[in-house]
Order: structure tokens, then sequence, then C-alpha cells
């Protein structure tokens, strides 16, 4: 269940329809499904197309990790659809939601599966579609920010840095089985100098002993970055070997990131200079040379 959110006025639509037309974005067609992403919670990281789509959808199923502040801009007569999945909570199942979504487009329904972060990442929108393409329903795939990296800009560690790190590596830390996926650790190790990890946060410590098994440091920088770009996000910056332990004290969802550009973070948490007047340090890896610094 959820609150209904207060709709908003027909100025503001109006006003959000002109920026559409004016930008040329494409018409949501009756019988349609859009699949978008919400960005990864700050309501201000949706697009403007995955805007435009809550504006104009007759039927919005969207997940637990959508901001619902979004769904203000929905039609006044648009059907809401709660279809989140949350650990150990009642949950619509795979194939409902699929059904449901080919189901309501067959009736003539602009539907709209409103998904946290970016549906093709880690989101099962890959999945979605190809339910839609076997049924014969045309769709459009609208990409959103993912939290793998939104949620880390927020936290002020960069996904990539060319001091620390020329590649990152992207995983799951839940198999469809719901344990820690059976990947090959010792390439994971070896792939990149950075790691991410989406819903890892109950096989922290396995994830990590893994890892470091296979040959990363075990005093490498990690951070859990929980509820990442909302108002409660917290980030917690620990080493490898202590993060399933740092883990139990955090909160779902959450983003891990292991890899040296996580110390970046004392020279580029802005969020903290705004939230509590933090000081950053412009040298967070010490490798500026004070003879020659400005």
């Amino acid at each position: 269940m959820f609150d209904m959110p207060t709709i908003l006025n027909s100025a503001a639509r109006a006003a959000s329809a002109k920026l559409a037309a004016s930008l040329g974005l494409p018409a949501f067609e009756p019988g349609w499904v859009w699949l978008a992403g919400a960005g990864p919670g700050d309501p201000g990281l949706i697009t403007l197309l995955g805007l435009h789509a809550i504006a104009e959808a007759d039927v919005i199923l969207f997940d637990a990790l959508a901001n619902e502040a979004l769904l203000k801009f929905a039609r006044p007569r648009a059907e809401l659809v709660y279809a989140g999945k949350r650990r150990g909570k009642p949950s619509w199942k795979q194939a409902d939601i699929s059904h449901a979504l080919v189901s309501l487009a067959r009736k003539g329904k602009r539907v709209l599966r409103l998904k946290g972060g970016d549906p093709f990442v880690f989101g099962r929108g890959a999945e979605e579609a190809l339910e839609l393409a076997r049924a014969g329903i045309p769709f459009r795939i609208v990409p959103g920010v993912t939290a793998g990296i939104g949620g880390l800009a927020y936290a002020g560690i960069p996904v990539t840095h060319r001091d620390t790190n020329h590649a990152v590596t992207f995983i799951t830390g839940h198999g469809i089985d719901g344990k820690l996926p059976a990947l090959d650790w010792s390439a994971i190790s070896r792939g990149s100098p950075t790691i991410v990890v989406y819903m890892a946060l109950a096989h922290a410590d396995e994830l990590a002993a893994k890892l470091i098994e296979a040959g990363r440091d075990a005093h490498e920088p990690a951070a859990i970055v929980s509820d990442a770009t909302h108002d409660e996000q917290t980030v917690r910056v620990t080493t490898l070997e202590h993060l399933g332990r740092d883990a139990k004290e955090s909160t779902a969802p959450a983003i891990l990131v292991i890899g040296e550009n996580v110390r970046l973070r004392e020279g580029l948490d802005w969020l903290g200079v705004l939230q509590s007047g933090r000081t950053l340090n412009p040298d967070p890896l010490g490798r500026i040379d004070i003879k020659h610094a400005g």
C-alpha cells in the first residue's frame, strides 16, 4: 500500500506538456508499454522523457525504488499500481507483472512500467520487454540514471578517475535463487580496479571473502551507500576485510563499491559540504607536489 500522491494542478500539467512539445518528445500511443527508469531516488534525477511518460500514461506500474513523489505528475485519472519487490515482504511475481503489462496494453491503455534506476541494469526490464515482444506489444525503453553511477556521485565517489581506474565492473550480489551468484571471482577480482555491487548487503561478508581469496587486497578501500540520493542517504567508508561487518550495520537498499576511487570521497563529498559543512581535502590521493601547488 502507498499514500496517494497529490496530483499537480492543470497549469503545472500544461507546462509539462508544453516542455514535451518544445523538445519534440515522442507521443505515448494507446496500446504501447514504456519501460522507464526513475533514477536512483532523488526525483530530480529522472529524465525529461521519463517525466513525460508519467504525465501521459493511463496506467503506471511502479517499483518500490521509484520515488513516489514522481507520481504527482500522473494524469488525474491515471491508475497507479504498486508492483514493487522487497526482501521478506509479499510481492508480485515477475510473471504476473509481465502478464499485467500485456493485458493492459491489449485493452488499449498507455502503460508505464516505472522502475528505480535504469530498467536495463539489474532491473529485469529486459525480461519484461521480451515478454512484450513475444506478445506482439509495441514498447519503448526509457533509460534512467542507475544507482551504481548516480548514487555514488551523490556519495562523492566517482566510478572512474584516471589516477585510480580506467575500468569498472558492475555485478549483482543477488542471484535468481537469492544467493550470491556463482561468478568467476578470480576474473572479477582481476577484471578492473573498481567493483560496484548491487543488492549485495546480505551477502557482503561472503562477497568480500571471495574477492580476498581471489587476490584482492584485504585493506583495499570500500564503501556502502545506503538510500542513495535520498535525504536519508548514509555512507560508510570501510575496507574490504570489514565490508561484511559494516554491512550488518547498514540499511537496504545499498550500493557497495570497492577500489581506490573510494578515497576520492575525501575531496569530492559535495553533499557533505552542503549538509554539515565538511571540509574537503583537495588532494585525497596525496599526489600533489606541495612545492608546485598553486
